[in-house]
Order: C-alpha cells, then sequence, then structure tokens
C-alpha cells in the first residue's frame, strides 16, 4: 500500500515508518495539516493515517476539506479522545475508521489493510442502480441521490447504505453490518452506530419521510415504512 501518515509525533512517525516500511508499504509523512492536505490533494493513496490533533488545522478540518474536494481516500484517524461524541465528529467529517491511542502496530496495518480492499473503484463493469422510495445508489459511480438531490457519502456509510438498499425492506443484523465493513474484525460497538447516525442525517435528516429505521434487538432496515 502506498500510506500518507500526517502525524506530528517524530518518534511515533519514525515507528511507523520502521514497521510499515519494513512490511512493505511505502509511507509519505506530513507533519501538520497544511502539509498532509497538500499530499493528500497532490498524490493518489491507498489509505491515510490522520492524528486528530495537529499544528496548522486539525485532522476533522483536513479530513472534511479532503471529501469536500471529492477525495476518497480511506481515512484512519488516531485519537486520544474515545467518547462517542468524539468518533460522532471524526466520522461527520468524513473519516472511515478510527484507533484510540495508544495502539498496536499490527492492528493498525490491519485497519489500513481492510479500509483499502473496501476502497470502491471509479467505476465497475455491469454497474446498475438500487432504488428505494426516492433514494437512489448507482453502484458503477457510487452516486447517490434522493428525490434529484445529490448525497456524498464516504466510503463506510455507502458500503452499509448498499448492503442495506440490496436487502431493503428486511432487516439487516448489526453482526452482518459490521462484517461488510470490517470481516471479521470489527471495532467496538460505537463505530457502526456512528456510521449509521452519519448515514441517516445525510439521507434522512432533510427529507421528510425518513427511510432507516432502527429494530431494536435486531438492526437496521431501509424502508418507505417503519413496520417490521
Amino acid at each position: 500500500m502506498h500510506i500518507l501518515v500526517i502525524e506530528d509525533n517524530p518518534d511515533l512517525n519514525a515507528n511507523l515508518i520502521d514497521y510499515l516500511g519494513g512490511r512493505g508499504h511505502s509511507v509519505d509523512v506530513a507533519y501538520n495539516g497544511y502539509a498532509g492536505l497538500g499530499f493528500a490533494l497532490e498524490k493518489r493513496y491507498d489509505a491515510i493515517v490522520l492524528d486528530l490533533m495537529l499544528p496548522g488545522i486539525d485532522g476533522l478540518e483536513v479530513c472534511a476539506r479532503l471529501r469536500r474536494e471529492g477525495i476518497t481516500t480511506p481515512v484512519l484517524m488516531l485519537t486520544a479522545r474515545d467518547s462517542l461524541e468524539d468518533k460522532l465528529d471524526g466520522f461527520a467529517s468524513g473519516a472511515d475508521d478510527y484507533l484510540i491511542k495508544p495502539f498496536a502496530l499490527l492492528e493498525l496495518e490491519a485497519r489500513l489493510e481492510a479500509l483499502s480492499r473496501r476502497q470502491r473503484p471509479e467505476s465497475e463493469s455491469g454497474a446498475h442502480q438500487l432504488r428505494v422510495a426516492d433514494l437512489v445508489l448507482d453502484t458503477g459511480t457510487c452516486r447517490v441521490t434522493r428525490g434529484g438531490r445529490p448525497i456524498e457519502l464516504s466510503p463506510i456509510p455507502l458500503k452499509l447504505l448498499e448492503l442495506l438498499m440490496q436487502r431493503s425492506p428486511q432487516v439487516v443484523r448489526r453482526a452482518e453490518l459490521e462484517r461488510a465493513v470490517w470481516g471479521d474484525n470489527p471495532p467496538d460497538s460505537d463505530a457502526l452506530r456512528a456510521h449509521l447516525h452519519s448515514l441517516r442525517n445525510a439521507i434522512d435528516k432533510p427529507f421528510a419521510v425518513p427511510l432507516l429505521h432502527t429494530v431494536r434487538g435486531f438492526g437496521y432496515r431501509l424502508s418507505e415504512s417503519d413496520a417490521v
């Protein structure tokens, strides 16, 4: 993988370069938010490791700017904050996953590889449209619209939406949603909840009729009706 690390701690950067480089990955390093933003806009990466607290501009702003520029590279955010609110802020800015400091380098590599594998190509042969009510997902371009209005989603909410639309109006269990995104190594339960919160804000909040419904004790379903 070609990885961009945006982190201001020189000791941690040295460890990441040694470990990831020794595992066959190429690594670019930026020590502040502005430099990291420049790297990410100029070069193509398989994944970005982004610290939350950075000189210049913080990780939330870096991630948000990248998404506004149409950069869909998976972002793994590093943070010492572990509250649900902090995680929601990170996912709302466009981050795809997070690790709480301190962390194991092996886990970081595994998370990066999982994110990179699940990064969608810009086009696929045989692509088609999924539709639930006025919500439409083009699986080739990954373009999402509702009522004709474009909706921007980062890769993990997009993956969750695709599965929910494929199975609509059936209920999809939490464990199945987690496996679809993280395989057999899901993070803690807050991660799925945070990504679904982000998805709900994007596809439901601006519209009168909600489509994403929580089925307590089971999972989630995408449907015009909330009746099971």
